[in-house]
This record gives structure tokens, C-alpha cells and sequence, in this order.
């Protein structure tokens, strides 16, 4: 990886994602952004973000064009009034070519959207090196699942480009390095560097829902914590618990999507119904955390996950847990032996699950789990490793 830099201690460094916090609406990647960026601004470098203010339909109420601190870094939020679906954003232009050659590096956050396009092409014109990070979308099987003639166009027209140019891939995972090669890309070094996750909060004196409160009285307790999305592999898990004698389910998340009817229809195919609690929105604070302690396993058995941070969020409490290979974490939970990695199949997925719950050393493998990502996935470490690829480093 060429540049401008040193070894000087600090980098000037500029993240372009096509929205971030506040935003109340969006999951994983954009904490994960947040977690990386808040802790290479603790390491001491200089840390903009370029973002719009897009909340869904409707728009975070934040100033615009000029930088908001959070956390220590500098957030810029731009308006994008059309073609929101792309985060199109006329001003966030104009700062990109105005600003972009000021950065040491430039990290782009996502694919098939606006803004790492016109940020690529801002930084090759000013010959800045940039790092792009698919976040999970480059997927052969998602792609022809959703919108697949859209966004094979905008791969040869597009984002080919941007990735075959760039100074280095970015992926959390062996799982979604692995999901690259199909597509035939003459890239540059794809680098692994997972994700982190944040210190525990104490949430004492906060109040636990109603609703929450209901679901943790039902025991033993599997929790599922995600999106209510297709590609989460929530169909699997309906005949699966039907084969699994023992657990009631809860299956907590936002649905994006209108995912939950089918879902719901399949639970009362399968005679599952009534040992199924649907929560359908986000949960956070008192509330997450109960339902973690309750839990006496969480399950996450995705068709395709670049990492899962809630699979390492689990394993920080203590909980033991089942995903599927497709799982970018998975090799996290093979590492610290903190769970089960199986396949989605009902049977072999029920049996996991079983064998968890009945396990008299469940406690251990929970604690097995607990001490392998306090030690290793703080976003401390993972900003150090993430230094080293910004400068270019062959080893991490």
C-alpha cells in the first residue's frame, strides 16, 4: 500500500458510510464502524467520518455539513433528498473532492451504494489510498436472491472498479474472504480483521420491560437476537426446535422487512407455535442484558453472516452458543470452544441445541467462551490491527 505517510504516531484518517449513529434504525455494521472508529481516535489518530443524516424514511435530527464529535470523532452528516435508497448526496460530493487530499487514508463501508463510489473516485483522482470493506454484501447467493440483474450491472459497471483499485480489501472473516473468490476479481490483498466488541455497561437501577420481563420467565431459554431477516436461517430453526423436546424460543429484532408473518405461519406449520415468543423490535440496555443472563443458550443459524457480532456479544456474557458454518464468527466459537458449530439442518441443528442445554458443563463452555473474546476482541486490539493495514503492513 503506497501513501503519504510515515511512521509518525497519528493518521489523518476519513470513513465514508452511507449512514451511522444516531441513525436509530440500522444494526451491526454501523456500531461496528462506530467501535472501530472511537477506538482509533483513543490510539491517537485524527478520525473524520463522512455520512448522510438518511434514518430510514425519515432523517436524523443533526446539523448538517459541519462536524459533530462523538466519542472523538468527527462525524460530518450530509443531506441526501433523492434517490435515498443510494444515499445520494450532492454535498457530501463537493466536501469529498474539496477535502479528500487531506486524508492519509480513506476507508470506504459498504457496496452497491453512493458513497463509495463517488468517495473511490475522489480518492484515486488525489492518489489517496483506500481500503474498501463489503460488510457482507458481496454474497453470490444474496445477490441472486434480491435485485440480482440492479446489481450485477452496477458489479461490471461499478464496483469492480473500485474494489480491483483499491489498496486493500477489508473483511472480518475467513467466511467472507472465501465469499470473494467466486466472483473472479482481480483484487488486492484481502486482509481479515474481525470485529470488536464493546466493554459490558452496568445497567443498574434501569427498569426491564414488560415484555422482556414475560419472555425471561420462560425457561430454559433460547435466545435468537438479530434482524428478523430471511437470510438469518429463521426457517430452519422452526423445525428444528419441533424436533428439540426442551426450550422455548425467543426471537427478538427489528423486522425491516415483513419477515415475521411467514415466520409465524411456519411456527404453527411445525406445532412450535406456543413455545416461540416473537419480539419484533430492537432491544437494548436493561433489557438486552436480561435477556442475555436469562438465556441458557443463543442460536444464530444465518444462510450468510460476514461476522455476527451479537454471536461475540453473547459469548462476552458467558452464554453458550450454536451458529451455523455460514457464520463469519463461527471460527471465532471453534477457537475458543465456547459452542457448537453445525449445520443448518433441522435435525443436526436441534441436536446441537439439545446437547447444549443438557450439557452439566454448559456453565464452562459458556466461561470457555467469555475469557477467548474479553481477551482478543476488544476494539483496542482490533484498531491495532486495523493500524497495520493502513500502513500497509504485510502482517497483522
Amino acid at each position: 500500500m503506497s501513501g503519504k505517510i510515515g511512521r509518525r504516531a497519528g493518521l489523518k484518517l476519513l470513513h465514508v458510510v452511507p449512514t451511522y449513529l444516531p441513525a436509530t434504525r440500522y444494526g451491526g455494521p454501523i456500531y461496528s464502524v462506530h467501535g472501530l472508529c472511537k477506538a482509533l481516535a483513543a490510539r491517537g489518530h485524527e478520525v473524520h467520518v463522512f455520512t448522510t443524516n438518511v434514518d430510514g424514511p425519515d432523517d436524523s435530527p443533526v446539523p448538517l455539513g459541519q462536524p459533530i464529535d462523538l466519542d472523538g470523532v468527527k462525524v460530518w452528516y450530509f443531506p441526501s433528498r433523492r434517490l435515498r435508497r443510494l444515499y445520494w448526496s450532492p454535498p457530501m460530493l463537493d466536501a469529498l473532492w474539496r477535502e479528500i487530499e487531506n486524508f492519509d487514508r480513506v476507508h470506504l463501508h459498504s457496496v452497491f451504494l453512493w458513497p463509495t463510489w463517488a468517495a473511490a473516485r475522489a480518492a484515486r483522482a488525489a492518489g489517496v489510498p483506500y481500503v474498501l470493506s463489503p460488510r457482507g454484501m458481496l454474497v453470490q447467493d444474496l445477490i441472486r436472491r434480491k435485485s440480482r440483474w440492479l446489481k450485477t450491472a452496477w458489479i461490471a459497471l461499478i464496483e469492480r472498479r473500485n474494489l480491483e483499485r483499491a489498496a486493500a480489501i477489508h473483511v472480518t472473516s475467513t467466511t467472507e474472504a472465501d465469499e470473494l473468490r467466486p466472483f473472479g476479481f482481480r483484487l488486492p490483498p484481502v486482509i481479515v480483521v474481525p470485529n470488536g466488541i464493546e466493554p459490558l455497561a452496568s445497567v443498574v437501577g434501569q427498569p426491564v420491560s414488560t415484555e422482556v420481563q414475560a419472555i425471561v420467565a420462560r425457561q430454559p431459554l433460547i435466545l435468537f437476537l438479530s434482524r428478523i431477516h430471511w437470510k438469518k436461517g429463521l426457517d430452519r430453526l422452526m423445525p428444528a426446535l419441533a424436533e428439540a423436546p426442551v426450550g422455548h424460543l425467543a426471537i427478538v429484532g427489528n423486522d425491516e422487512e415483513g419477515y415475521l408473518p411467514e415466520l409465524q405461519r411456519l411456527a404453527a406449520m411445525h406445532g412450535v407455535a406456543e413455545r416461540i415468543t416473537f419480539l419484533p423490535r430492537s432491544v437494548s440496555g436493561a433489557d438486552k442484558e436480561a435477556l442475555f443472563a436469562a438465556a441458557k443458550l443463543f442460536v444464530l443459524p444465518s444462510y450468510s453472516e460476514n461476522f455476527g457480532n451479537v454471536v461475540l456479544e453473547a459469548m462476552a456474557r458467558g452464554c453458550p452458543v450454536v451458529v451455523t458454518p455460514e457464520v463469519g464468527a463461527a471460527e471465532v466459537v471453534r477457537a475458543s470452544g465456547g459452542g457448537v458449530v453445525v449445520e443448518g439442518d433441522p435435525r443436526p441443528l436441534a441436536q446441537a441445541m439439545q446437547g447444549v442445554l443438557a450439557d452439566p458443563r454448559r456453565r464452562v463452555i459458556g466461561q470457555q467462551g467469555q475469557r477467548h473474546v474479553l481477551v482478543h476482541f476488544t476494539w483496542s486490539s482490533i484498531a491495532e490491527r486495523m493500524e497495520v493495514l493502513y500502513r500497509g503492513q504485510e502482517t497483522l
